[in-house]
């Protein structure tokens, strides 16, 4: 066991708390099966191969199903989040995360939108996420692939919070008569490049835009666990609590 993944007894800490309480027969150890739950995630495992010392894979299995339909990942994100308060500077952008056939074979019954999409580069999914000036992500959601980035951007919206003098960086995919104001009635200002062809383009700060890189290397550590560049998941929902935990194991209990 010594080999294998184990989350820290001081993070373990920071995330128990906002852990439903156990009814009945007590749970199994959490702190093995959360870090079981991390090691597949973040390997590209399938289940049935976890390694054995984390326990029963139907025991992992299960437990990441029913806490994501529970929302407990998201809370344990937002609370730990919200922790620094509001950010002054944030910076909004989407990137696109492959299909895996597992991932986009038809669903009987109907159900839930899966936000999966066919685009140039086939079958994916969009993750839309906004970013603090530290490069951690405080607000994220997901689309089908070809979904344009000011939707993601209406969705993400109601998520920021009020700022007085908070700054909002993004590339000149977000320029907007539209998206300005509804920064502006946020107490939020833009820092968007105007696109080409405007006949009276904004002004932007060049020295401040060149933070913009943190939101891509963010996208880009997500990217290095594998079941976050490859969506194995059916459902939506399950396979934004994978990328919940990835974010809150990356940069909120570190």
């Amino acid at each position: 066991m010594s080999d294998l993944f184990l989350l820290s007894p001081s993070q373990m800490a920071k995330i128990e708390p906002f852990f439903p309480l156990s009814h009945g027969v007590p749970r199994v150890d959490d702190r093995r099966v959360i870090s079981g739950i991390i090691y597949v995630l973040k390997n590209g495992l399938q289940w049935k191969d976890a390694p054995r010392d984390y326990g029963p894979h139907k025991t992992l299995y299960n437990r990441f199903q029913r806490w994501a339909e529970l929302g407990v990942f998201d809370r344990v994100f937002s609370n730990l989040a919200a922790n620094d308060g509001p950010p002054d500077t944030m910076m909004i952008d989407a990137t696109h995360l492959k299909a895996h056939r597992t991932a986009s074979s038809l669903v009987k019954g109907g159900g839930l939108s899966r936000h999966i999409g066919r685009t140039k580069g086939g079958l994916n999914t969009k993750l839309h996420a906004v970013c603090d000036c530290e490069g951690r992500p405080i607000a994220m959601c997901l689309t089908a692939g070809q979904v344009s980035d000011h939707v993601g951007a209406k969705v993400l919206y109601p998520m920021l919070p009020d700022g007085d003098s908070a700054t909002m960086i993004a590339d000149k995919g977000y320029d907007s008569d539209e998206y300005r104001a509804a920064l502006e009635a946020k107490g939020i200002k833009s820092c968007i490049p105007p696109r080409k062809g405007r006949k009276a383009p904004p002004e932007f700060c060049k020295a401040q835009y060149k933070q913009r890189h943190k939101v891509e290397n963010m996208f880009g550590r997500l990217k290095d666990w594998r079941r976050i560049a490859t969506r194995y998941d059916r459902r939506a929902d399950v396979f934004m609590a994978a990328i919940t935990i990835a974010t809150i194991v990356i940069w909120w209990i570190q």
